[in-house]
């Protein structure tokens, strides 16, 4: 299965925020949006990613006092991205030798969509559970 089609299933709904948004106010976005990561967005150029982790990091190192810090302070720069046309087994590799949870999916350097860990591994248990219904109606018939 491809990135594309798990966009066209789940939406292509992207949250984001900009680098001068402080922590607080990103963190509350987090928690009313229900989600563990926000795109940081220049314009339209995606500058960074912000994770509940990253707060949580800050704020035990710096206090309440980083809670007024830009989200640039904490946020990752160096962006991983994935790209609509790579594979699920591709990204879970990815996510899980960088250890991280969240990929914007860009076309074009244009940001088209986000996909979790969690999209991924619903979308590989539901191609599994296919194929192992798909044998057992084979043995069946057999």
């Amino acid at each position: 299965m491809l990135v594309s089609q798990i966009l066209r299933s789940k939406g292509d709904l992207v949250f984001t925020a900009k680098p001068t948004e402080t922590v607080a106010e990103v963190a509350r976005l987090l928690n009313s949006r229900k989600v563990g990561a926000l795109v940081v967005l220049d314009a339209e150029r995606v500058v960074g990613i912000v994770s509940e982790r990253d707060i949580v990091r800050l704020v035990a190192d710096g206090g309440a006092a980083a809670l007024d810090q830009p989200i640039s302070s904490c946020m990752t720069k160096d962006v991983i991205y994935a790209d609509p046309g790579e594979t699920v087994d591709t990204l879970l590799t990815r996510m899980t030798d960088r250890r991280i949870r969240h990929l914007p999916v860009c076309r074009n350097e244009r940001l088209v969509g986000v996909v979790s860990i969690g999209d991924l591994v619903k979308h590989k248990i539901s191609e599994v559970e296919a194929e192992a219904d798909g044998l057992k109606a084979y043995i069946a018939a057999s």
